[in-house]
């Protein structure tokens, strides 16, 4: 989902609204016992979920780079950005390379924290890049492949990449080029998706049927909407001997100012994907349509809460 690049697209915390985490949330952080996604009775059948990994990188992203997506992408970098940056622990001479830099947005925030370092954002999509607005005089973005980075062994003190392993053709290769260019004592930074963690109460079994959908439409497109659960083992693969994990939740009451932007930021990644969705015969325009009204009514309701969490891993 980048709920995604995702995003970076990257891209991806703990929230902060528009500009900073609002306390009572910050001390929730600490306790915070993720939803129990495994409500079985509730949850109807899932399609199998495995990459396809016939289907080509420049193929597999699912939101798309249209105005629309990369505006759902301004808004999760206002909701997320703040936590992520205090997870990546710079210095202000670090040396970071972000991979899958989507708009830059979290690479500016990134680069305001190492002034007398430097910050290099790889992306693939020219799209994204020809958006990118950010300008500071210790980042830079490239065109480039996250399979192949081109830069050499052991040139960054902190690689980090946020909402990418979910589109990507082969997530181990990716974390392997991130481990090949870390400097000894540097740290590999990773925040990804398991989008089935999605929770609203009061419930909404309609939006939670077409999200299941969702995560099985990102499967075909050759992703993996349920990649965060699998970092630990991923990151072994890749050759990373100490991983610590973590999650980074998301808590949105409906009395809070991220209640709304984190709830239509949801219903953006349904109503994005929804002509291929229907392409794909995973749902009709209808089913989704009823989706989106039953999500509306819940942001109209007082008591109404949106529960999440992105997984979290730091290795060296």
């Amino acid at each position: 989902m980048c709920l995604v690049s995702m995003v970076g697209t990257s891209r991806c915390d703990v929230r902060a609204a528009c500009s900073g985490a609002t306390p009572w949330i910050a001390s929730v952080t600490r306790t915070f016992i993720p939803p129990a996604t495994a409500r079985a009775g509730r949850r109807s059948a899932v399609p199998t979920i495995a990459p396809n990994k016939d289907v080509k990188p420049d193929s597999q992203y699912i939101h798309g780079t249209d105005k629309t997506e990369q505006e759902r992408l301004v808004t999760l970098n206002r909701l997320t950005n703040s936590a992520f940056v205090e997870f990546l622990e710079l210095r202000p001479n670090s040396a970071v390379l972000e991979v899958g830099s989507g708009l830059g947005i979290l690479a500016g925030e990134v680069a305001a924290r190492v002034p007398q370092g430097e910050v290099i954002g790889i992306e693939f999509s020219a799209e994204q890049l020809a958006a990118v607005r950010v300008r500071r005089p210790n980042l830079r973005f490239e065109q480039g492949d996250a399979h192949r980075l081109p830069f050499e062994a052991a040139r960054f003190d902190v690689v980090y990449c946020r909402y990418l392993l979910e589109h990507v053709a082969d997530p181990v290769r990716v974390l392997r080029e991130m481990r090949r260019v870390l400097r000894p004592g540097g740290r590999g930074c990773i925040q990804e998706n398991n989008v089935l963690a999605n929770e609203f109460y009061p419930e909404c079994p309609r939006f939670d049927s077409i999200w299941e959908k969702f995560a099985a439409l990102q499967s075909k497109l050759g992703g993996d909407a349920l990649i965060g659960k699998k970092l630990f083992a991923l990151l072994r693969q890749a050759g990373f001997q100490n991983i610590r994990l973590s999650f980074a939740p998301e808590i949105h009451p409906a009395d809070s100012d991220t209640f709304l932007p984190w709830v239509e930021n949801m219903i953006h990644n349904v109503t994005g994907a929804a002509a291929l969705l229907v392409r794909h015969r995973l749902a009709t325009q209808r089913e989704i349509d009823e989706a989106v009204a039953e999500v509306r009514a819940f942001e109209k309701l007082p008591d109404a809460c949106a529960y999440f969490y992105w997984n979290r891993a730091c290795a060296w």
